[in-house]
C-alpha cells in the first residue's frame, strides 16, 4: 500500500476512535484554522440596524454580542465595527497556571473546536467559549437529518479536485481535514446560492480569500462560497437558491493551485458551525 495513503487510513481510524491529540497536527493545516484567523467575524453597523436586529440576524443573543463588545451598552451607531461570533458564549480570561485545554474540558467544549474557533492560537490570554443553550433566548437544534438544499453552486456539475474529511494535501502531501468540496472551474465562472437565505458574511476573511457565507433554514444551516475573485452580494442581503454571490477566483490561501470554487456545508450545533460533507445535502 503507498506509504501516504496508509498514513491517511491510520489518521482517519484514529480520528474516528477519538485518538488522536488535544490539537490535532492535521487540523492546524486546514484551511479553515489558519493561525489568526478566527471564526469570529467583524460587522459593520448599517443604517436602520439596531444591536437587537444584527443579535437576530446572526441568531445570537444580544447579551453575547455585548460580552465581546463591552462598549455596546449604550446601543449601536452606524458605521460602527462590532465583532459578531460564530455561536452564543462568553469571553473567558485563561486563569494564571491553567491551558486553554483545561479550560475547555472545564466548560465541556470539544478542544479541537475550540482551537479552531480562537484562531489556531496555542497560548492565549483570552478565548470565547461557546456556550449554545447555556445562554440562548431558544433552545440551539442543529439539523440531525441532512435536508436537501435546493440547487447547485456553479452553472453545471463540476469535477471534485479535492473532497470532503481527511485527505493528502495537494501541494504539502501531509494529512489534514478539508471541511469542503474543492469544485474546478474557471476564473470567473458565476457562484450561485443554493439555497433562499440571508447573507451574514460578504468580504475577505483570511486564508478563504473573498468569502459569502449564507445562513439557511432560519439559521440551522450554512453555506460557504470562498476563493471568490468578486462578491456580488452584501451583508444582510435575502437571496434565492440561483441568486448570483461572486464569481470563481483564486484568493486567500487555497489548498490546490488549479482554480476552484471551495464550497462548505455547515450545521448549528452548541460548538458553533461545524462542517458537513455536502453530498448530504446537495441533491
Amino acid at each position: 500500500m503507498n506509504s501516504r495513503y496508509a498514513l491517511l487510513s491510520v489518521a482517519v481510524l484514529l480520528n474516528f476512535f477519538g485518538l488522536l491529540p488535544t490539537i490535532p497536527p492535521a487540523l492546524a493545516q486546514s484551511e479553515q484554522c489558519q493561525a489568526g484567523t478566527t471564526s469570529i467575524i467583524r460587522h459593520t453597523v448599517a443604517n436602520g440596524e439596531t444591536l437587537a436586529s444584527i443579535a437576530q440576524n446572526y441568531n445570537l443573543k444580544p447579551a453575547t454580542l455585548t460580552n465581546l463588545n463591552p462598549g455596546l451598552g449604550n446601543g449601536v451607531k452606524v458605521g460602527q465595527e462590532i465583532l459578531v461570533p460564530p455561536a452564543d458564549g462568553i469571553l473567558v480570561q485563561i486563569p494564571r497556571g491553567k491551558t486553554w485545554q483545561e479550560v475547555a474540558r472545564a466548560y465541556k467544549v470539544r478542544p479541537d473546536v475550540l482551537f479552531e474557533l480562537n484562531g489556531c492560537q496555542k497560548s492565549p490570554n483570552t478565548i470565547f467559549i461557546p456556550l449554545g443553550n447555556k445562554v440562548s433566548y431558544r433552545p440551539q437544534t442543529s439539523i440531525t437529518t441532512p435536508t436537501k438544499l435546493s440547487g447547485y453552486p456553479l452553472p453545471a456539475v463540476a469535477p471534485i479536485s479535492l473532497a470532503y474529511g481527511w485527505q493528502i494535501h495537494p501541494m504539502t502531501n501531509q494529512v489534514f481535514f478539508h471541511s469542503g468540496w474543492d469544485l474546478l472551474a474557471n476564473v470567473g465562472t458565476q457562484v450561485s446560492a443554493v439555497d433562499a437565505g440571508t447573507v451574514v458574511l460578504a468580504q475577505e476573511q483570511g486564508s478563504y480569500g473573498q468569502l459569502v457565507i449564507i445562513n439557511h433554514r432560519n439559521g440551522l444551516l450554512q453555506t460557504r462560497y470562498a476563493h471568490l475573485q468578486s462578491i456580488l452580494v452584501q451583508n444582510g442581503q435575502t437571496v434565492k437558491a440561483g441568486d448570483l454571490v461572486g464569481t470563481v477566483g483564486t484568493t486567500g490561501k487555497a489548498t490546490s493551485p488549479q482554480p476552484h470554487l471551495l464550497f462548505e456545508v455547515r450545521s448549528s450545533s452548541p460548538q458553533g458551525w461545524v462542517a458537513q460533507d455536502p453530498v448530504q445535502y446537495l441533491k
